[in-house]
């Protein structure tokens, strides 16, 4: 394909676009990060809901759209809900944007798509850029299971005994954070998680896109990492994990001996320390004297 064609010459027609609330996924930099069906629901909205009415028309004005803007951020979703009810209810299309990314994810909008739902409307995803998404295919640790976290606590306290909960998931982690907390953030992380392999991801898709990979120590005290600016997501790999001793599964069924049967006491460890039932059976019987 030569630099003159810019787009696929037979791409798929733009269909209609009918009543319902639409969520619309925004670039979370580059503007060509924008997607054909993105902009048919946006040219066609009777209403844009924006998290930042002037970020969002700057980013129509990229795309030589114009659309009536409303506010919705935390101090104005309960308005923006009864306004898009209205609307959609009326036959109207009410398209909802984030200043980036996916709506909803760690963005306002929750209030407005529940209450759309709570009527009964229809509500449609527009799917495209995510900085979640970016950010784990980016880091090359497992994206098979995963658990998205968003923003830890501001204070260390906080952030600990959240990671405390977090310790023992064996899924990969995905954090969003900020350039002046991170380095707290990262030494709390190690302190709580261990030496993880971990990545810190940093202006996705923009011009200065990094991503820094190493254990979660070694980001802690990484020099690059001091108080970086932009947008940062901390992507976290799950933790090895750890095989019972004999004397931990000996311990764990005394105590479960004491109140359940064999078989019960030999069920509730196996599913406890990820060991064989039946070999805990027998053991359950030998600490009893009848094997």
């Amino acid at each position: 394909m030569t630099e003159d064609a810019l787009f696929p010459p037979t791409a798929p027609p733009p269909r209609r676009v009918s009543a319902g609330l639409y969520l619309v996924s925004t670039p979370i930099g580059n503007l060509r990060d924008m997607t054909l069906r993105a902009l048919d629901v946006l040219a066609a909205a009777d209403l844009v809901l924006a998290e930042d009415t002037r970020v969002t028309a700057k980013l129509l004005a990229a795309y030589g759209l114009k659309a009536r803007l409303e506010r919705c951020d935390d101090h104005a979703s309960a308005r923006a809900a009864e306004i898009a009810v209205e609307r959609v209810t009326d036959g109207g299309v009410v398209a909802l944007v984030s200043d980036a990314g996916t709506p909803m994810v760690s963005d306002p909008g929750f209030v407005v798509a529940r209450a759309v739902i709570a009527a009964g409307l229809p509500v449609h995803p527009i799917p495209g850029a995510s900085s979640l998404l970016a950010a784990l295919v980016l880091s090359g640790l497992p994206a098979d299971h995963v658990t998205f976290v968003g923003f830890l606590p501001a204070k260390s306290a906080g952030r600990v005994a959240n990671l405390n909960e977090l310790k023992a998931a064996r899924q990969t982690l995905v954090f969003f954070e900020s350039g002046p907390r991170l380095r707290a953030s990262l030494t709390d992380m190690a302190a709580v998680l261990g030496p993880r392999p971990a990545a810190v991801c940093r202006e996705l898709t923009k011009l200065y896109e990094t991503c820094i990979r190493g254990t979660l120590d070694e980001l802690a005290v990484n020099p690059a990492l001091d108080a970086p600016k932009g947008e940062i997501v901390v992507v976290v790999g799950p933790g090895e994990v750890e095989v019972a001793s004999a004397a931990d599964a000996d311990a764990a069924l005394a105590e479960a001996l004491t109140r359940l049967a064999p078989g019960e006491a030999a069920s509730e460890v196996a599913h406890a320390l990820d060991l064989p039932r039946k070999a805990l059976y027998r053991r359950a019987l030998e600490l009893q004297g009848r094997g």
